[in-house]
């Protein structure tokens, strides 16, 4: 039980006691006490008055005489017209630091039978191109989601759908098949996502080429040059023959794809984030296939005349969806829908959430919809994680014309910007230690940028401000971290389970809350959906520990007793930090 829930209960029982009433307990829910009152934290007795039939000083004086005659953790009040501002006892504040010293899983929830069973769905690339910045935030959001879930007792699976198929492979496919000379990963010395983002480029250069000179050798339009495109038909009777099973098609398709798969298993190995169940659209959209056409015997959907398959959605505000092409090739939606099927038939899934950006709303809106239609009733339950996109300063990214921000790149980048600026820092340490650091420090960085920010809003990612060891950054989080540790370690004699009977003045007191805040900070985490909460949090806490640091003498304090404390508190703050760090996928160094 929290300090705050210790003082609500208390104050609910006061005003039984005092005037009779029954008061629900968020009606006396205390908030930390503004800095220019004494106290820590505040009662506002306000919503009482009509129960109490007293002015705001009285009903406040009464409440908080009767929490110091009743209630050990509180050891004075004082009263500013309607507010309580109520001090917590030392005591209190030692014992709450000897249990969060003695908890090694503080602030997590383990799940149990009863737990429910969350499918959390991220990264969901195309096997066309390599992972570029805009998926290195889905990844992380949807991995620090996933562990955000587990820290609040809920079993997790983390799951991701490959977009295998489909006509944009079938453009880096055929453009190998032209201009590729037989070049492979080995042969080329490149990860094999990058070498076919290479022919995907390539096919959109050669088709621009090849509706600029249709366009100017037939005087007509873009739009009627593009459809006399005789690459794109080239690229969609390939999809063609891809859905009907041709032998060369798919044996070329297995090559090309496996390429890429071993280059997107390094770049997730480097990124730390995994998956426990990866599916395939190769696999699902048959299911989804099936599904709408049964959907056309139900009335669900129905055929034009051109052989396509749409929903009706005008009734529920929308409009008309397609699901199947008039050659009888699915779209994203049919597939989604059989992959859906699919999930729940593998797993009891009691949550299904989809952690895909803010300009696919539409998208899940029509899913849920569909997927309810179909008979399934978690179509309704479905969770859009909806998130905004994230750019750089020189603005949007174009992965047809190469102008993308590749993920493998980008952590080279900040790797080698951390080891640039941590050069006098790490002067003597050995290469392979050194490198090991800024790996962490560089990633982190990376990490943190982007999990700080509101998940749902749209980011502007800075690599040079990221970097920064000052200020809201996770380099600044992670050297807080070093630096308790080399306290610690330069302590010699601390002992985690050693007994404290020093009192903890205010700063210390202050610190220790701020420790013991950290189970409610993974909670609204959970229930927010917000890696954010945890990152902001994570940085307040560094925040007054250095300013602690900063006012305070630990290794040279006098008083053994005082020095233990300090070097208690000074160890729960680094565990903290570092079971926040966790749940964002950021590692912390033991030294830096």
């Amino acid at each position: 039980m929290t300090i705050e829930d210790i003082i609500s209960e208390g104050a609910v029982k006061a005003v039984k006691d005092l005037y009779g009433a029954d008061v629900p307990s968020s009606a006396l829910v205390p908030s930390a006490t503004r800095k220019d009152f004494e106290g820590d934290l505040t009662v506002v007795v306000f919503p009482i008055l009509r129960i109490s039939r007293k002015s705001p000083e009285a009903t406040a004086t009464e409440i908080g005489e009767w929490l110091v005659a009743n209630v050990k953790a509180i050891e004075k009040f004082n009263v500013v017209k309607g507010f309580l501002n109520l001090t917590v006892s030392p005591k209190y504040w030692l014992g709450l630091l000897h249990d969060i010293a003695a908890d090694p899983k503080f602030g997590f929830r383990d799940s149990d039978e009863q737990s429910d069973l969350v499918m959390v769905e991220y990264s969901s690339p195309n096997t066309n191109k390599p992972l570029h910045l805009g998926h290195v935030r889905n990844n992380l959001l949807g991995y620090s989601l996933s562990q955000i879930l587990k820290a609040n007792g809920h079993k997790v699976v983390k799951t991701n759908i490959v977009n295998d198929r489909g006509i944009h492979i079938c453009k880096s496919m055929l453009a190998w098949k032209k201009w590729g000379d037989g070049a492979t990963p080995e042969s080329t010395g490149k990860k094999g996502d990058h070498l076919i983002g290479d022919f995907y480029v390539a096919f959109d250069k050669h088709y621009k080429d090849e509706v600029k000179a249709i366009m100017g050798a037939e005087n007509i339009s873009q739009e009627e040059a593009e459809k006399k495109s005789a690459l794109m038909a080239e690229a969609r009777e390939m999809l063609r023959k891809w859905e009907s099973g041709d032998e060369e098609v798919r044996d070329l398709w297995k090559m090309m794809n496996s390429w890429v798969y071993a280059g997107f298993d390094e770049t997730y190995r480097r990124m730390g984030v995994d998956f426990d169940k990866i599916y395939y659209e190769s696999d699902t959209y048959l299911e989804g296939k099936d599904l709408v056409l049964g959907g056309i015997e139900k009335g669900i959907m129905y055929r034009k005349e051109d052989g396509s398959v749409w929903a009706d959605l005008t009734d529920a505000g929308l409009d008309h969806k397609l699901l199947l092409r008039a050659d009888g090739t699915s779209v994203y939606m049919t597939q989604d829908i059989g992959t859906a099927k699919l999930r729940y038939q593998d797993f009891p899934i009691d949550k299904m959430i989809y952690v895909v950006g803010n300009e696919q709303n539409y998208h899940f809106q029509v899913l849920s919809l569909l997927l309810d239609r179909l008979g399934f009733k978690w179509g309704k339950d479905l969770t859009h994680f909806s998130y905004g996109m994230v750019e750089l300063p020189e603005g949007k990214m174009k992965s047809r014309e190469g102008t993308v921000v590749d993920a493998d790149d980008l952590m080279d980048t900040m790797v080698a910007s951390a080891a640039e600026m941590s050069a006098d820092r790490f002067a003597e340490m050995d290469k392979k230690e050194a490198a090991e650091i800024a790996r962490m420090v560089g990633l982190g960085a990376l990490k943190y940028f982007l999990l700080k920010v509101d998940p749902r809003k749209n980011m502007l990612f800075n690599p040079k401000e990221s970097i920064d060891f000052n200020g809201n950054t996770g380099p600044f989080i992670q050297y807080t971290y070093a630096r308790i540790r080399s306290v610690i370690r330069k302590a010699g004699d601390f002992r985690e389970d050693a007994v404290i009977e020093a009192a903890p003045n205010e700063k210390e007191s202050t610190l220790i809350q701020k420790v013991a805040d950290f189970p409610s900070v993974v909670a609204e985490a959970g229930r927010n959906y917000s890696p954010a909460v945890i990152a902001n949090y994570a940085y307040d806490l560094a925040k007054e520990y250095n300013q602690f640091y900063h006012d305070y003498s630990i290794l040279k304090e006098e008083d053994t007793q005082r020095r233990m404390l300090r070097l208690q508190i000074s160890n729960v703050v680094a565990r903290t930090l570092k079971s926040a760090m966790s749940l964002l996928g950021i590692e912390m160094p033991e030294r830096m």
